[in-house]
């Protein structure tokens, strides 16, 4: 009787093994061949998002993650040659993935803003930046947030979701920037001297640029003053420095002229 059962065990193993063996083979011989092609697909990424500048954490968060999701397919796919069912087995980690999903919705936002913002590059660390109606430099860019320090010198966290989804105003992205300034003289000012007195002090300033020139000109007849619109450009680096010291210098200058710049005022006629 013993015999019996172990012949008829033997048949079903050998049954198995005509069945499944040749399966078998292939499938290992996948399975090596695709752990191979694995490390040359990581291989190739990482060398990608080096020569790209991709962020560390994030580069290591990819790399892990696309080598987990490429293992989890390579034995999927092993699985199914050898005849294994994995109808079942998807379903779950599709359901497990759902929950995951639902349970880090916040977090998954971020990361995917910080995905967005390494990739697209709207700014690096050290850049002056807005966005959201808060202005600061920027200090770290993680995975999930952003740190910037504001000019007062105050830390400030923002989500990375919130950063991807307003407007990113970056004032280091260009080399040159813009000073828009307008000086009030009084109306009875000569104008071509005004302005060739704001064109000495700019010439003389050592930040300032000369191309491109200068923009000076009467923009307005203000109700107690004449406007005189100055737009100048400089290295962005030195925008406040040309900014405050403009400020500064023309005053002094229009009062060694005797050129007044006048309060504002409003005349009150009385009629009986």
């Amino acid at each position: 009787m013993e015999n019996i059962n172990i012949q008829l065990y033997w048949e079903k193993f050998m049954d198995l093994i005509i069945k499944y063996g040749g399966k078998f083979v292939v499938a290992v011989i996948i399975w090596t061949v695709g752990l191979f092609a694995i490390k040359l697909i990581i291989k190739l990424v990482k060398k990608g998002m080096t020569r790209s500048n991709v962020e560390v954490t994030l580069r290591k968060f990819i790399i892990s993650l696309l080598n987990f999701g490429l293992k989890i397919l390579l034995f999927v796919t092993c699985a199914t040659i050898v005849g294994i069912q994995m109808t079942a087995f998807i379903t779950l980690i599709g359901a497990m993935g759902l929950a995951f999903g639902l349970a880090m919705q916040g977090s998954l936002a971020n990361f995917a803003g910080g995905v967005l913002i390494n990739l697209l590059k709207p700014y690096k660390i050290g850049d002056f930046i807005e966005t959201g109606g808060i202005m600061g430099t920027v200090k770290e860019i993680s995975i999930f947030n952003t740190i910037l320090n504001t000019p007062d010198n105050k830390r400030i966290i923002l989500p990375n979701s919130n950063v991807s989804n307003n407007n990113i105003t970056n004032f280091s992205a260009e080399a040159t920037r813009r000073v828009d300034l307008v000086f009030n003289v009084d109306y009875d000012t000569d104008i071509e001297k005004a302005k060739q007195i704001i064109a000495d002090v700019i010439d003389k300033h050592q930040y300032t640029l000369k191309d491109p020139a200068p923009f000076i000109r009467l923009g307005n007849f203000a109700a107690s003053s004449l406007d005189i619109t100055v737009r100048v450009w400089g290295e962005s680096a030195h925008y406040w420095d040309i900014h405050f010291d403009l400020m500064e210098q023309v005053k002094n200058a229009f009062d060694e002229a005797g050129i007044v710049i006048p309060f504002q005022q409003v005349d009150v006629n009385l009629k009986k």
